[in-house]
């Protein structure tokens, strides 16, 4: 079960929604407290398994005919653990959100609501929000920038004129990801009725979609002024990725995975480039 649990998880994608809390919270809060380890931790692993956990749980009829399932991108638990999958994500949150409660503000409070209910509303009835093309890459894209949003809420930190430009990009590079991790799985998502914003434009158009908001993300942060311009040429590795994939047909979607999985390694080599860049704006704007 422990096993089970862990790959549930997606331990790849922990840092995903662990770093952007951390990162916002120190440079709000400027210190190292009990809120940014626990939020830290909470980020890291229980909202993971709640976040994927109840994913595979709900999705596990069609990503029996997912050929990538089963692995790294995706659990594909019998339907006798689903049960204890959701319990144990469940479990696993309360305590972390109880104290995360207790700590906060009326903001954080709201901002963590909308980070839960985009959680549960993704892939669980009655909302299965990914189900409905468009809402599905910006509810994907929530569950990267709430924790951000989080994260300076509860640092009591301002939302001034340059965050607001860097959780925009951040927002829009997290629509242009889903958009083209929905690309491989054209073909099983149809097979299975389940619609998705690569299903119900096609792939190539949806290529070029995440190809479109990526780099209206870099030419966001180039209005952030340095070091944050400096992030705008992060999304080169990415365009770089989906270019090859630009007139891929919807019968050879499933080509996309080879650069789903470049983009998997690709975002701990843009984070260590953004932890730079952090460093560096910290120590320009550090009293």
């Amino acid at each position: 079960m422990i096993r089970d649990l862990l790959i549930a998880s997606r331990p790849l994608s922990w840092i995903n929604t662990a770093y952007p809390f951390a990162a916002a919270y120190l440079l709000a809060a400027r210190e190292v407290d009990a809120a940014l380890v626990v939020g830290a931790l909470f980020f890291l692993v229980p909202y993971n398994l709640a976040m994927y956990g109840v994913n595979d749980v709900f999705d596990h009829a069609s990503d029996l005919a997912n050929p990538r399932k089963g692995g790294v991108e995706g659990a594909l638990l019998p339907p006798s653990r689903h049960r204890a999958v959701l319990i144990a994500a469940a479990v696993a949150c309360l305590p972390f959100v109880v104290v995360l409660v207790a700590w906060g503000s009326p903001l954080s409070w709201a901002v963590l609501a909308v980070s839960l209910f985009a959680v549960v509303a993704y892939s669980a009835p009655p909302f299965r929000f990914k189900e409905i093309p468009v809402l599905d890459s910006m509810t994907s894209s929530v569950h990267f920038v709430s924790p951000a949003v989080y994260g300076v809420a509860l640092a009591g930190g301002s939302f001034d004129a340059r965050l607001l430009v860097v959780l925009a990009a951040f927002f829009l590079w997290g629509i242009a990801s889903h958009a083209f991790g929905a690309v491989q799985d054209v073909v099983p998502d149809r097979a299975a009725g389940i619609s998705s914003i690569a299903t119900a434009f096609g792939a190539a158009p949806t290529v070029r979609l995440a190809i479109a908001a990526w780099t209206a993300a870099a030419l966001l942060m180039l209005t952030a002024g340095p070091p944050g311009a400096w992030a705008a040429l992060l999304a080169l590795p990415y365009l770089w990725i989906a270019a090859p994939f630009w007139r891929v047909s919807d019968d050879e979607s499933g080509r996309a995975n080879p650069g789903w999985r470049r983009f998997l390694w690709i975002n701990y080599v843009c984070g260590f480039v953004v932890t730079i860049l952090l460093i560096v704006f910290a120590m320009q704007t550090s009293s």
